[in-house]
């Protein structure tokens, strides 16, 4: 297959091309870079006319969340929307079979509402990251049902948890810091589960996308079958560097106090911030395998984690 990567430098896209290469024709659209082992050659935004007929696009570019809250809000619209709108519609008119665009699980909700997120949510965004994305898709879903090249055309809308694996940034990174460094964490009394993406595991998913052909057009959750703990993940952090976990289980309503208290002299820790830290997010991928017809992802969420802990050092 001849496969067409935006974003192909990020994490993602490097992850992708790696696991890809050797078995299909790999281009990318980014902002240009030299080329890279496994790339046939990577073009720039400017110079999308000249990229060969492709089997398939996968659509990663995109303004990542920010989580220090310094971009403003039109920069993710430009990009998020702007940029999807540009790429989906040079698909409609190319010879492509397959388009697949990365979106968001925080395009349908910032906090699951009940036990599980599933594709039947009403998407409810919160902030300029989830609402351009969703804004991306409303375009995509708007035009696969109206467009008549469209009909003839595989269009997927992946909604990802937290993907990680080698060469990943953010969070699980600041996380992985703290325990090295022999800091406690101090909300070993909440018991919070959150879904997790391996890298491996979306690779898996998209590429079969791309070589099945048969697979429903739709909008798909993806993520690994078991969700973890924050103490679990701690633990396997713990692990990974050779140290003993430091969790405290301090009352919650003493955490709650502080909280408070935080919120109040604009301290780090303040009630959002302890909502985001100890809520439950765990997401279904129950669509996505039964579409692909596996009972299970390749990869099991801890050992997927472990790969990922273990690039770190």
């Amino acid at each position: 297959m001849k496969i067409l990567i935006t974003g192909i430098n990020g994490f993602v896209g490097t992850n992708f091309t790696n696991n890809w290469y050797k078995n299909h024709k790999i281009f990318g659209l980014d902002i240009r870079q030299p080329d890279k082992e496994g790339v046939e050659h990577t073009f720039g935004w400017d110079e999308l006319g000249k990229v060969p007929p492709v089997d398939a696009i996968v659509h990663l570019a995109g303004k990542a969340h920010d989580t220090k809250n310094q971009s403003l809000s039109q920069v993710y619209f430009d990009v998020n929307t702007g940029l999807t709108q540009k790429i989906f519609d040079y698909f409609l008119q190319s010879d492509a079979r397959t388009f697949i665009f990365f979106s968001s699980v925080k395009a349908a909700a910032d906090s699951v509402p009940g036990d599980v997120l599933t594709e039947e949510v009403v998407p409810a965004p919160v902030g300029p990251y989830g609402e351009s994305k969703i804004r991306a898709e409303e375009y995509i879903t708007r035009a696969k049902n109206q467009e008549p090249r469209a009909k003839t055309k595989n269009i997927y809308i992946l909604r990802p948890c937290m993907i990680h694996g080698p060469g990943n940034k953010g969070n699980l990174n600041l996380l992985y810091s703290v325990v090295k460094k022999g800091i406690p964490w101090p909300l070993g009394a909440y018991e919070n589960r959150r879904s997790f993406c391996s890298i491996d595991n979306i690779s898996y998913v998209v590429e079969q996308l791309i070589v099945k052909g048969n697979i429903e057009s739709g909008i798909y959750h993806v993520g690994d079958d078991e969700p973890l703990s924050t103490n679990e993940l701690i633990g396997l952090i713990s692990e990974s560097v050779g140290k003993k976990s430091h969790i405290w289980k301090l009352p919650k309503g003493m955490m709650s106090a502080a909280a408070s208290v935080g919120g109040t002299l604009h301290l780090p820790l303040n009630k959002e911030r302890l909502r985001k830290l100890t809520e439950n997010y765990v997401v279904s991928n129950g669509k996505i395998k039964q579409a692909l017809g596996i009972d299970k992802m390749p990869v099991s969420a801890k050992e997927g984690m472990r790969k990922t802990l273990d690039s770190f050092r």
